[in-house]
């Protein structure tokens, strides 16, 4: 069976969108490498941040909806996303979020590896995973990042799943796109693809007496895998609709194809194209800096302009 192949990227809620592109890009380091529209929303941004080319499994997006409650922490919902830095790192990134007021709450050993636990401005759970794995991973270093190259974050690490029922989810994932049991840790199980290394695997903790977990600002809103292109796509999708997940035809983002579909658990999962990428319509020493459309929402460039509050790329200073 060919599954999925890891992650290619996971969108969360957040709010006000200067404030998230001030701590992603401005305190972060990554790098805004597409300014968009939610494609069904246009009135609201769609921020991508990445690696300085935007490859698949570094991604990070956000839709700022910052008219919504806060989420509400349940089953059902993705409660955190891990994002992996290279070995050592941790110290180094410990004292920066400090300088600059982020709030850390702990850190711990997870299935081996050093991990730091922060929280975003909107309220977005967050994990910094040291990983050896990570300087394997296709990775192109952001020259403009304010974080030193060595420092930088490569990437998506897993994300964390609350689930009523562990072995629904447990048995789509396995069964339907491809991933293995990995290993179980203090309630958490990990399951993973191709050996389930960094950027490859899931985290799911069962929460049966949890109430069910509702999207608002501070929650992950999908995650994404990836297939290699539109016959894998079709391929996992297959399998997905024989499952009765009842997925959604194939959606043309313009910068990669996706399809949608709820897992057993009632996370969205999105199956996502490694292809055709970002500089498909920008320059690429150039992405992120002005607001790009698909063709079919170009049309309307004058009034989704006029709706949407100023973005600038500002320096952020330490505040202490």
């Amino acid at each position: 069976m060919q599954g999925v192949t890891g992650l290619h990227h996971i969108t969360a809620i957040a709010g006000p969108a200067q404030e998230n592109l001030d701590f992603y890009a401005g305190v972060l380091g990554l790098r805004l490498v597409k300014k968009s529209v939610n494609q069904d929303d246009p009135g609201t941004y769609h921020l991508f941040y990445a690696d300085a080319e935007g490859h698949p499994g570094t991604d990070l997006t956000f839709f700022p909806w910052s008219h919504l409650a806060p989420a509400r922490q349940g089953h059902g919902l993705a409660v955190e996303v891990g994002l992996t830095v290279p070995p050592g790192a941790l110290a180094y990134w410990e004292a920066r979020l400090g300088q600059y007021g982020a709030k850390t709450t702990g850190k711990e050993t997870r299935f081996g590896h050093q991990v730091l636990l922060l929280t975003d401005p909107h309220g977005l759970e967050l994990a910094l995973v040291e990983n050896a794995g990570a300087l394997k991973r296709t990775f192109a270093p952001w020259d403009g990042s304010p974080v030193p190259v060595e420092k930088q974050i490569r990437g998506l690490e897993g994300a964390r799943l609350w689930e009523r029922d562990l072995s629904l989810t447990a048995s789509f994932v396995t069964n339907v796109i491809g991933f293995r049991h990995i290993a179980t840790e203090k309630g958490w199980h990990r399951y993973g693809v191709d050996g389930g290394g960094s950027g490859q695997f899931i985290d799911i903790r069962e929460a049966p007496d949890a109430r069910r977990g509702a999207w608002g600002v501070g929650s992950v809103h999908h995650i994404a895998w990836r297939v290699d292109d539109d016959k894998h796509q079709q391929a996992v999708r297959a399998r997905v609709e024989e499952d009765g997940r009842r997925p959604t035809p194939v959606i043309d983002r313009f910068w990669f194809r996706s399809v949608y579909f709820l897992e057993p658990g009632g996370v969205l999962f999105e199956l996502a194209t490694d292809g055709p990428g970002f500089a498909v319509d920008e320059d690429p020493e150039h992405l992120g800096e002005s607001l790009v459309l698909p063709p079919w929402l170009e049309p309307q460039r004058a009034t989704i302009e006029a709706a949407l509050p100023p973005l600038q790329h500002r320096v952020v200073e330490p505040v202490r």
